[in-house]
């Protein structure tokens, strides 16, 4: 099955505690996990981040919310406890949602809170319907928020680049180039001359110290024309022979024929949307708007004070 929301996720918590007694959220984990039978690449799902898995985070805020609630409390640093609310909700005939949840005023308070206050305290029942709606946890949207505003971010920056000439984009690719450390210290990165290039655009040092060479191919395209495999032969046969390797880049796409060769004959295609997101990630061309630092506790700050008594 797919991995149940975090608010889907209220009732297994609950149930997992409704013996009464103190429960780690690593025996919370496995419990749900092994009651939801989800498969190995389903637990071992993560966050676009890369930091936390999908079923941990989901879990760990569903038990924030059904604290905040109190349906459950946490009576010592990584155990876990119903209250009676909790055991009353598992005994209603009531799903237990936000919608449920709302009714509690503690968790009415921290939904405001968590918005800035922006509403009364204990408004109309519209606010339960509303939270019912999100079926992200916070750090969830976070990151689809993040990948929108990157996938929009780049579609701008291949629109700069498609008003480039030709030449000022294979000079472009090779500073990227550059940027991400490729080259000499002398001379990171150079174009070849116009006439008699082969159909070889620029020349990249593999590493620093210049063992090794790429050879490039940069190709200024419309969005909408294909790079076809009959091109990557082309540049394939420009660099037989040279003892280096091959990067073929272009600002539209390549066609699958031409990725299948390209494989067989280790050349890296770049396309578009690629080249844009290669330059959002090493900083060329774009600029930091605006910065979120995500805290999160530090357990070794409070062990040590443990520790201390």
């Amino acid at each position: 099955m797919a991995i149940p929301k975090y608010d889907e996720l209220f009732e297994y918590v609950l149930r997992f505690l409704a013996d009464g007694a103190e429960h780690s959220a690593a025996e919370m984990r496995a419990s749900i996990v092994a009651e939801l039978n989800l498969t190995e690449e389903e637990r071992n799902e993560y966050l676009p981040s890369k930091r936390q898995r999908v079923i941990d985070n989901r879990i760990g805020w569903a038990r924030t919310y059904l604290k905040k609630a109190g349906l459950m409390h946490s009576p010592r640093r990584g155990c876990y406890q119903i209250d009676q609310a909790g055991v009353d909700a598992l005994a209603s005939d009531c799903p237990i949602d936000n919608d449920y949840l709302v009714r509690f005023d503690s968790f009415r308070v921290f939904k405001e809170e968590s918005r800035g206050g922006e509403k009364n305290v204990g408004a109309d029942s519209n606010d339960g319907n509303a939270d019912g709606a999100q079926s992200e946890t916070p750090d969830e949207a976070l990151a689809q928020a993040y990948e929108e505003i990157t996938a929009q971010l780049a579609d701008e920056i291949l629109e700069e680049v498609m008003k480039l000439t030709p030449v000022a984009f294979e000079h472009m690719v090779l500073d990227l180039m550059a940027k991400m450390g490729y080259g000499t210290l002398e001379a990171p990165a150079r174009t070849t001359p116009k006439t008699g290039d082969e159909g070889i655009d620029g020349i990249i040092m593999l590493d620093k110290l210049g063992f090794d060479l790429i050879y490039v191919q940069a190709k200024h395209y419309a969005v909408n024309h294909a790079v076809g495999r009959p091109d990557i032969q082309a540049f394939v046969g420009a660099i037989a022979g040279r003892g280096g390797k091959g990067l073929f880049v272009t600002t539209s796409q390549f066609s699958a024929p031409a990725v299948a060769y390209a494989k067989m004959q280790h050349i890296v295609l770049i396309d578009g949307q690629k080249l844009a997101h290669l330059m959002i990630e090493n900083d060329f061309g774009v600029a930091t708007k605006q910065t979120f630092f995500i805290k999160a506790v530090d357990s070794d700050t409070f062990t040590s004070y443990v520790e201390d008594e």
